[in-house]
């Protein structure tokens, strides 16, 4: 267990009956940007609102060695978070929210606030009741990067934004915020978008952890293997979890180590082994 990093250990969260997080165990090491991916349900929101102690659980979460206990004030010295739905108050201006945060949170950094305010294009007398869904979401990125934190948690955070949002959040992200002794953990179901800036990834199905990976090390695990359709028995044999048919051929991703007479290969992404790993459905054209 290093001492400085964020550890999860043997949780475990059922709602009623239905076990949604089942004795994860993680360690998010400082200096890393992290991705979690998992089907809807799968347990990503849950395992973040274990980590920061929204939630009871069994199991034990330290930050830099430190137990965080139920709603414990600790966490946000360390941690901050931006979750799916903001949370900003309606009746507040863009000013008065900042102000808010601004007095309440000795985190809060004058100096990167300024830099990001000044970089924003918020309208600042305007109330938040008055924002577009990207302008809410870039304030509440704004507050967020404005804390001098090492850790940051971000579960779906561009959800139903368009796509010239979503790069200029990502963008933002880690032009202030990533340093080398910071850490990102990111869930978001449009991962290609952040593969590329991903040093390990985090594959989670029905609650279980499948893997924590460096991203190079995995994509090294797997290619894409193309046949004509008329010999797709050979890929078959190999019992993929998913595979597609376009235009004539087979297409599934198999262990990098599987080689077959006249088949043509490609590189896998990080959805593809996602799904090669916990499936999917099937697709024909």
């Amino acid at each position: 267990m290093t001492e400085e990093s964020y550890i999860v250990h043997n949780v475990t969260k059922y709602y009623g009956k239905f076990k949604a997080i089942d004795s994860v165990s993680l360690e998010l090491r400082q200096g890393k940007i992290i991705g979690l991916l998992g089907k809807n349900g799968a347990g990503k929101s849950t395992l973040m609102r274990c980590m920061l102690g929204f939630l009871n659980h069994s199991g034990e979460v330290y930050i830099d060695g430190n137990l965080i206990k139920r709603r414990d004030p600790k966490v946000f010295e360390k941690v901050a978070f931006i979750p799916d739905v903001s949370g900003l108050d309606d009746r507040l201006t863009v000013k008065q929210t900042i102000d808010y945060v601004k007095r309440i949170n000795p985190k809060w950094n004058e100096v990167t606030a300024n830099k990001l305010l000044e970089i924003s294009n918020l309208p600042v007398n305007k109330k938040v009741s008055q924002l577009s869904k990207g302008m809410k979401t870039k304030l509440y990125l704004m507050i967020t990067l404005s804390l001098d934190v090492n850790y940051l948690i971000l579960d779906e955070p561009t959800l139903g934004l368009d796509i010239a949002f979503r790069k200029e959040f990502f963008n933002t992200i880690l032009n202030e915020f990533y340093e080398g002794n910071k850490t990102i953990f990111i869930s978001t179901h449009q991962v290609e978008e952040v593969e590329d800036i991903l040093q390990e990834i985090v594959f989670i199905d029905k609650g279980k952890i499948l893997l924590h990976e460096e991203v190079h090390t995995l994509k090294e695990l797997f290619k894409i293997v193309s046949l004509p359709l008329e010999q797709s028995e050979k890929i078959m044999q190999y019992n993929p979890k998913v595979y597609t048919k376009n235009m004539g051929f087979m297409n599934a991703v198999l262990s990098s180590d599987i080689e077959i007479e006249g088949a043509i290969y490609g590189k896998a992404n990080l959805a593809d082994i996602f799904l090669a790993m916990v499936g999917g459905t099937n697709e024909s054209v």
